[in-house]
């Protein structure tokens, strides 16, 4: 009798954000870039944020559909949304006054925990 195998690995065994390594790289140094960027004057700052968040959209897209992992489905569609107004901001499309810069970071910070926290508690980790 032939035992009866999954179609395919565990969905964790699959996911980035389970590996503190891979964690680390694929999502901490755009972070770690971010935070660096806040540094710098708001065209440079606004291309280092671009990118770092279109990194992470991205990432988090592809390893949805690697794991399907909840929160990523969702995270990167945020980071995206986050890339594109920070574009705004610095082209004068988006007016959040003086602070807006600070008004982003936050935002990003908070809004990704939320997303990760309250995705991952309502549907759990891995999704269908």
């Amino acid at each position: 009798m032939t035992e009866a195998r999954p179609c395919c690995p565990a969905p964790r065994a699959k996911d980035w954000a389970s590996d503190w390594r891979i964690l680390g790289t694929i999502w901490g140094i755009p972070a770690a870039a971010m935070l660096a960027g806040g540094l710098l004057e708001p065209l440079p700052r606004a291309a280092v944020w671009t990118i770092a968040l279109i990194w992470m959209g991205v990432a988090c897209l592809a390893n949805a559909r690697r794991c399907r992992r909840t929160h990523c489905r969702f995270t990167g569609l945020f980071y995206l949304v986050m890339a594109l107004l920070v574009v705004m901001l610095a082209v004068g499309l988006l007016p959040l006054g003086r602070y807006g810069w600070h008004v982003l970071g936050a935002a990003t910070v908070l809004g990704t925990g939320l997303v990760w926290c309250g995705t991952e508690r309502i549907w759990g980790a891995f999704s269908r």
